[in-house]
Parts: C-alpha cells; sequence; structure tokens
C-alpha cells in the first residue's frame, strides 16, 4: 500500500462535461507554462485546444480553453500535496536532483523531485524514495556514482518545493530525459506532459 503519500481530494465522478474557461494568452506566456498554472498536463491542454495545430506557436490576445473536459467515466482526482520525508531521503532526492538536473533552472530541478514522488505513488513503481532511485537501470547518476556527491542547496531547496503545493509543477510525470543527448529512443513514443530546460517530461 502506497503510505507515503496522502491524496488531499478524491472528488467524485461528474456526469457531464465542464464547461470551457477562457484564457487571453499574455506576452511571453507558453502552452506548458498555462497548463502548469492551470493545474493541467501538456497533452490535456492541447487536447481541449485542437485549433492550435503548433504548441509552440501562440500569440498575445488569443484565447485557449483552459478547463479539462471531465468525461462521465473519468473520476477526478486532485493532486498529492502533502508528502512527509525524512531528512535521509531528503538528501537522497536532492543528491539525484543535483546530479540529473544541475544545470537546469530551480523548477526544473522541482520537476525532477516530482518525477520521483510520482512513482513513489504510482503501482508501477517501489514505493520508497531509496527503492525508487536506485530501482535498477533507472538513473543515469546511481550507475556513474554522481548520486554519492552532496546535494547543492538549490536542489534541496527544490526537493522541499516539491514537497509542497509546487508538486503540481509536474502532475502525471514519469520520466524526463534530455532528447539531445539520449542514446535510447523508447521515451519519445510516450505522451509529453511539459518542457523546462533541456528536459522533456512524460508519463
Amino acid at each position: 500500500m502506497k503510505k507515503l503519500i496522502t491524496l488531499v481530494t478524491i472528488a467524485a465522478s461528474l456526469l457531464f462535461a465542464s464547461p470551457a474557461f477562457a484564457y487571453t494568452v499574455k506576452p511571453g506566456d507558453t502552452m506548458s507554462k498555462i497548463a502548469r498554472e492551470h493545474h493541467l498536463t501538456l497533452q490535456e491542454l492541447a487536447d481541449d485546444n485542437p485549433q492550435i495545430s503548433n504548441l509552440n506557436l501562440i500569440y498575445p490576445g488569443q484565447e485557449i480553453n483552459t478547463n479539462k473536459t471531465i468525461r462521465s467515466n473519468e473520476p477526478k482526482i486532485a493532486e498529492p500535496v502533502n508528502v512527509n520525508l525524512s531528512s535521509e531521503e531528503i538528501d537522497l532526492l536532492a543528491r539525484l536532483v543535483r546530479a540529473e538536473a544541475q544545470t537546469e533552472s530551480l523548477e526544473g530541478k522541482i520537476a525532477v523531485a516530482c518525477v520521483v514522488l510520482n512513482r513513489v505513488e504510482s503501482p508501477q513503481f517501489p514505493d520508497t524514495i531509496k527503492e525508487v532511485i536506485y530501482a535498477p537501470g533507472q538513473f543515469q547518476p546511481v550507475a556513474n556514482g554522481e548520486i554519492n556527491k552532496p546535494a547543492d542547496e538549490e536542489s534541496i531547496q527544490a526537493v522541499k518545493a516539491a514537497l509542497t503545493e509546487q508538486r503540481q509543477i509536474a502532475p502525471g510525470a514519469l520520466f524526463f530525459y534530455n532528447p539531445a543527448i539520449a542514446t535510447s529512443r523508447w521515451l519519445d513514443s510516450r505522451t509529453t506532459t511539459l518542457v523546462i530546460g533541456q528536459h522533456v517530461f512524460k508519463k
């Protein structure tokens, strides 16, 4: 049983689709940013905006539908935001974040931490931070020894942020990779949830 992560709320299934809500694009907005701010995956936002053929091409003043369509057989589950980790688990996760995302922004580091937390919650992966990180073949820093180097302050900050409402930065993401340097391409076919810096996040 998954004990680490507590779901805040599980809402009942809705009988009808929810009405659409429009968001007006502002300068500097991206589809990924809009999705995060409205607690949607990039795929959900794209699905509800079929009029946008190129997700990288939006313009100020454009209206975007930001209300996820809930179908009758689809229960809406709130994102888990209440997580309790030991100091040892925080340190281990922060060391992984440093090794995987040292050159990424704070937001990018938080998203990497969220992937590990999402895995702990998922029935597809082990139940603890340590087991997820040290699962065979999952994280390169385990194989090359980078996991053993101390975490920096920003990586520790990122882990602590991921234990708050900022966990919603990467909802549903179970994988991430840098497609520019990846030698294995199996993640290419999985659904993209967001892109931050050099990392593409998948579910």
